[in-house]
């Protein structure tokens, strides 16, 4: 905030975990991180010792790192935390992958707009993109907290959404998703119900069950 006003620009704490998002933790039996499409806009990066890098800062002498760097270790830092965490009795953490945005012939704010009005076919899908790149970051963080808190009886799963959400262009409110103060731009991030989030709730539903099956309360 400058002057009461939101500079648009953000500040992420890679030491610290945020006491609003944790203060709960002690009380769950379940997590679930579910996050990345905000680490798309200007971010500067701390460490105990200041600001270490940035995201979309075009600052001299501070190095962008890119939103994967910054998704990867602001996730590393909040797994760490749940299996560091004597407190806690969380007994399974679940991570929902990137979920990917269609936006063709421009971004969401250069006139970017979503009109498929069906599906993609698995050999439609790009896995070499971008959106596959951040999923295959956070299947990377999950598996090294999958690892250590086999040692403290922590379960972590995977809600992995991405492949499927990838070939459902089709699924979003395009222009039809009456934003009085967004009037003229199209949703291509967010999804319609019903429709694609209702495979979430089944993805969702199947994965909680394995998972707690592995739990000894």
């Amino acid at each position: 905030m400058i002057n009461g006003s939101s500079s648009g620009t953000f500040d992420l704490y890679l030491n610290k975990i945020d006491e609003e998002w944790s203060k709960d933790l002690p009380v769950l039996d379940y997590v679930i991180i579910s996050d990345a499409h905000w680490f798309f806009r200007p971010i500067y990066l701390h460490d105990r010792t200041g600001v270490v890098g940035c995201v979309y800062c075009n600052t001299p002498n501070v190095t962008d790192y890119g939103v994967g760097f910054a998704l990867k270790l602001a996730l590393r830092s909040a797994l760490k935390h749940i299996n560091n965490c004597k407190k806690c009795k969380v007994r399974v953490t679940l991570v929902r992958t990137f979920s990917p945005s269609h936006f063709e012939d421009g971004a969401w704010n250069t006139g970017g707009r979503c009109n498929k009005t069906g599906p993609l076919s698995e050999s439609e899908i790009n896995l070499s993109s971008p959106e596959w790149e951040l999923r295959s970051l956070q299947m990377e963080e999950i598996e090294k907290a999958r690892k250590e808190g086999g040692k403290l009886r922590k379960r972590f799963g995977v809600l992995d959404v991405t492949r499927a959400m990838m070939m459902r262009p089709d699924g979003h409110p395009g222009e039809f998703w009456g934003n009085k103060w967004m009037k003229g731009y199209n949703d291509c991030v967010h999804w319609c119900m019903p429709g694609p989030i209702d495979v979430w709730n089944d993805f969702f539903m199947a994965i909680l069950i394995r998972e707690a099956s592995f739990v000894s309360w």
